[in-house]
């Protein structure tokens, strides 16, 4: 699902499309209010003051000729009409809210006052005549530009909404495509609509999403086929040692089933390891007491001793049984007993911590303690695949854990695991 929180690329668009219309209303506003005021404009204004002139009472008769000279024009060409002269005192006028004319004699065009914008148009004989569409002396400029502004935000919607939207839909399923997929889901694939750029987009993304889930299973089926064909030799050499009984020396027959058993638990760790690469859903998922499954494991081992308080979680309980048995093992190979095994709650948080005697991990190793084959190098003498505790960080991150190492006070190491408390707990 789309992260609300962030802003939508539709909007993204649609306010681009809106803001370049509003510039190109305000360049545009402005070329032709620059063009008005060039001097073909006041040429044509002159030559109608001049045939206002001709039509209008000379300046010395009285104001009831103009008055009623003004309004015949003024019914005649329908405009709003005032009379001014040369020191910009009304004469006659038709209506009550025209703007003065400009205030240098050079000047014609429009002028804004109360009431709207005007034309004021100069006569010869030095008066001024200011003239007015009738429809629109009762709008505010502002509000006018206002409305105008909002009538093409609302056409452009209407318009560009559809198509903008219908564009980002495509991209917000090929974001949920991409994230299934990264969250282990190899089947995700996105519908692909249209044929442009992000059809094609689309197209390439299921493409890819075929190929690695292809190549996911290929190696799922090597892993299989190759624990089978090496499991099937170890079966046979396990039967001829067998067989061998007191013919063979028995200390080189102990040495052959320890290296039997250890081959056999380095297939099942990769194994296993793999199916949690892979995000292979938990084969079980129940309530379990991560005391008590400590206990049950720590009895397996000499020289450990468990402590804390009940803790339940949900999850599967043969993974946790791993996770435990391999941090103690860990602490017995590469540590020196006695081994503490402590359970603790903090708040909605599960802690075990594992802790032995030795020396603990080199500065150097603790930020690859948990890579799958990696082993210390003062730890090539001891046994082990150096799969233990890159399961142990699989399993706790499957579960919604962490894991860390945590040098103690002492000098010795503990490594500490949280997981997610039940919410009954």
């Amino acid at each position: 699902m789309p992260n609300l929180t962030r802003k939508r690329l539709s909007t993204q668009i649609y306010l681009t499309i809106i803001a370049a219309l509003f510039a190109f209303v305000i360049a545009g506003g402005a070329m032709w209010r620059r063009a008005i005021d060039s001097v073909p404009i006041r040429q044509a204004l002159e030559v109608a003051g001049e045939l206002v002139e001709g039509a209008l009472p000379p300046p010395e008769a009285g104001s009831a000729a103009t008055e009623e000279a003004l309004k015949r024009i003024s019914t005649r060409l329908k405009l709003d009409l005032a009379l001014f002269d040369a020191s910009h005192k009304p004469i006659a006028s038709t209506s009550r809210v025209l703007p003065t004319p400009p205030s240098r004699r050079n000047e014609s065009g429009f002028v804004f006052g109360r009431g709207g914008p005007a034309w004021a148009i100069p006569l010869p004989d030095g008066r001024w005549l200011v003239a007015r569409n009738p429809l629109r002396s009762n709008r505010h400029p502002g509000l006018w530009f206002l409305g105008f502004l909002a009538a093409i935000a609302t056409t452009v919607g209407v318009i560009a909404w559809p198509v903008v939207r219908g564009l980002t839909r495509r991209l917000e399923r090929l974001q949920e495509g991409v994230e299934r997929l990264g969250t282990g889901d190899l089947s995700a694939r996105v519908e692909v609509k249209g044929r442009d750029e992000i059809a094609e987009l689309a197209k390439r993304f299921n493409e890819s999403a075929a190929r690695i889930e292809s190549l996911v299973q290929s190696h799922r089926l090597l892993l299989a086929n190759a624990s089978h064909e090496l499991r099937t030799p170890l079966a046979r050499v396990r039967m001829g040692v067998e067989l061998l009984k007191d013919k063979a020396d028995p200390d080189r027959k102990a040495a052959l089933e320890r290296d039997i058993s250890e081959l056999d638990r380095l297939i099942e760790e990769i194994l296993l390891s793999s199916r949690l690469d892979a995000g292979t859903p938990l084969d079980r998922s129940e309530r379990v007491d991560l005391l008590a499954l400590a206990a049950e494991e720590a009895a397996h081992f000499d020289q450990t001793e468990v402590s804390g308080v009940s803790a339940d979680i949900v999850g599967d309980p043969q993974l946790l049984r791993r996770l435990i048995r391999n941090l103690l093992q860990n602490a017995h190979r590469h540590g020196r007993p006695p081994v503490d095994l402590t359970v603790l709650r903090h708040d909605h948080t599960a802690i075990l911590r594992v802790s032995d005697q030795g020396s603990g991990f080199p500065p150097a190793d603790t930020d690859r303690a948990f890579e799958p084959f990696h082993r210390g190098a003062d730890r090539g003498r001891t046994p082990g695949s150096g799969l233990g505790l890159a399961l142990v960080r699989q399993i706790a991150e499957r579960h919604g854990g962490t894991v860390r190492i945590i040098p103690g006070s002492d000098g010795h190491t503990l490594n500490c695991v949280e997981l997610a408390l039940t919410a009954a707990v």
